[in-house]
């Protein structure tokens, strides 16, 4: 390398120096790592699966892998398993857990699917010493509670992680399972060294971890834990092993991390380009719980500074690792190298796989299978510090990112519910404005039908009487029910059916505000005024009172219903109201009186 940078060596001295740093940096890690110890079981422990451990499973999809992960969890005797799902899942979840043990699995539900408000769930329905949270496919050896419980001897400690292998969802594993498996080994070695070095960790995974459960019963912590905020707006539902291990240390509980076969979980991870997204979402978290970490809470400087620095160490990580390749493309594509550019890119390729290659022995021991991934590691690794820029600027994404209907926390929902609750009582008042112009606008058609009908009578009355010569006996009784009357009485009648119309809506209304309906029903039939087609209308309902009359035994005021048979040969009232047949009321000539 040397001898390919001998052109522009003052521009590698800073490059070379950054890589010196992290090579040293790796080298601490890897001695720490070696030199770590697991802490041992006691002949005769202070606490007991049996008695003292209850294992909580927040999930919303567990499938076949559950069962395998349940047998395992159940080997290890713990006083009972509480699965917490969303209540339309609660029948599949019973049946998976019946299918496993009935009698120490239990089924609790949620509203609505979200993993702190599960896990919450869980808490408040424990009656054991120790919680331990698990994936739904995380798959226990025999002893880990055996080593788990090792931990809490110590009275100060708070919250105890474990190791993690990948186990495979077919027969191999895909390329995205092998890069997960060389991350796991790269952090297995980082938590031990920080182990081992003081006592911190960065974060006590959420695939399997244990707390006191007095810790976590606490109500601030559960307010806290539910109302956790990015910025204080962005609500934060991913992320809980973050918010746990930070409250361990804020709070000077100690933490442990057991990396040792008796305590290594086998865990399922994406076989497929989802895997991608997995990684987004943990870097997101990494950043925000780190920026508080550092910056907000600060106790980590005093109480774990080794894991501080590393902290540190991973804001600029992506810079240095890309520092590298940039300049090397830069320089090569300028011809500032004296050797040809394939030259350079196949010496800077094979230095760049070797170095990979030393990170990843550890890994490569168990599964030296595996050398053939290196390649995509490498770009991997690269395209991951790209990520974590892109992560940095996209803090306020707090979605889950592989996972639909669980992005958001209780005070979300309140705040939902709130605003849903502002807007239909907007429409309720909307609903009522309308209503209340409905009203308005059928009383004024009703007046304007009324008023059209009693014109339109004058006007025909007066042709009439202008198309006859005058008689006295044409003049209609002041008493006659003539169309006017017929009418004004229709008129009376809508409008009373109106103001029946409207008071049932006013009820209705106020059934479904007692309810807490969503949706409210639509009002038909209400009458609407056509100013262009009044006489249709007038025609239409002097027919419908005509109908509704003739339907009567007797009219209030008037005689019996053969008088209003209008129209037709049979009909017994003239045009004027008046009966023919009735010869009481005929005058001396024949006439009407």
């Amino acid at each position: 390398m040397l001898y390919l940078t001998k052109d522009l060596f003052p521009v590698f001295v800073p490059l070379g120096v950054v890589g010196f740093y992290r090579y040293l940096w790796f080298t601490i890690k890897l001695l720490a790592y070696f030199f770590y110890r697991p802490m041992m079981p006691k002949e005769n422990p202070t606490y007991r699966p049996e008695y003292d451990v209850t294992i909580i499973v927040p999930t919303i999809d567990a499938g076949e892998e559950f069962k395998e992960a349940a047998h395992s969890w159940l080997v290890n005797n713990p006083k009972e398993i509480i699965i917490i799902t969303e209540t339309k899942m609660r029948d599949a979840l019973q049946e998976l857990a019946n299918s496993v043990d009935p009698t120490r699995i239990r089924v609790l539900t949620v509203p609505k699917a979200n993993k702190r408000l599960q896990m919450v769930e869980g808490i408040r329905n424990t009656t054991s010493e120790i919680i331990v949270f698990a994936d739904d496919d995380a798959i226990w050896p025999p002893t880990a509670l055996e080593y788990i419980l090792a931990c809490f001897e110590d009275p100060n400690m708070g919250g105890v992680g474990t190791s993690q292998t990948v186990k495979s969802v077919g027969r191999y594993q895909t390329v995205w399972e092998v890069l997960a498996g060389f991350r796991l080994t790269i952090r297995n070695i980082e938590i031990a060294a920080s182990t081992h070095i003081d006592g911190g960790v960065c974060c006590l995974s959420g695939r399997t971890a244990a707390y006191r459960t007095c810790i976590l019963q606490d109500p601030a912590f559960q307010y806290e834990f539910t109302h956790d905020f990015w910025l204080g707006k962005y609500p934060l539902n991913s992320g809980d092993d973050k918010f746990l291990t930070r409250w361990m240390v804020f709070h000077g509980w100690n933490t442990y991390v057991q990396v040792c076969k008796e305590a290594e979980l086998l865990s399922t991870f994406k076989n497929n380009w989802r895997f991608v997204k997995q990684v987004l979402r943990w870097t997101r978290n990494t950043w925000r719980s780190d920026f508080r970490s550092l910056f907000t809470e600060r106790k980590i400087w005093s109480r774990h500074p080794y894991v501080a620095f590393t902290m540190v160490d991973k804001i600029f990580n992506p810079i240095t690792l890309l520092s590298g390749p940039i300049s090397v493309i830069v320089m090569a594509s300028e011809g500032k190298f004296h050797l040809p550019i394939w030259d350079i890119v196949i010496s800077y390729v094979v230095w760049l796989m070797l170095t990979r290659i030393v990170k990843l022995l550890p890994h490569l021991f168990k599964r030296p299978q595996d050398i053939i991934w290196v390649p995509a590691f490498l770009i991997f690794g690269y395209y991951f510090a790209i990520m974590k820029i892109y992560a940095l600027f996209t803090l306020h994404e707090v979605g889950w990112g592989t996972r639909a209907g669980i992005d958001q926390t209780p005070a979300e929902l309140a705040a939902q519910e709130k605003e849903r609750k502002l807007n239909e009582q907007q429409d309720q008042d909307q609903e009522k404005d309308a209503l209340e112009s409905r009203e308005a606008a059928t009383q004024a058609a009703i007046a304007a039908a009324a008023a059209a009908a009693t014109h339109y009578e004058a006007q025909q009355q007066e042709q009439q009487l202008l198309s006859r010569p005058y008689s006295q006996d044409m003049v209609p009784r002041p008493d006659s029910p003539g169309s006017a009357d017929l009418i004004r009485h229709f008129s009376r009648q809508q409008e009373h059916q109106a103001q029946l119309q409207s008071q049932r809506q006013l009820q209705r209304q106020a059934s479904r505000r007692l309810q807490d309906l969503e949706e409210d029903e639509t009002n038909d039939g209400v009458y609407e005024y056509n100013q262009d087609d009044e006489l249709a209308q007038y025609f239409a309902q002097a027919d419908a009172a005509m109908l509704a009359l003739d339907q009567q035994p007797q009219y209030e005021g008037y005689g019996g219903p053969s008088m209003y048979n209008y129209g037709g040969a049979s009909s017994a009232i003239d045009e004027y109201g008046r009966d023919p047949n009735d010869s009481s009321r005929k005058g001396p000539g024949g006439g009407y009186r």
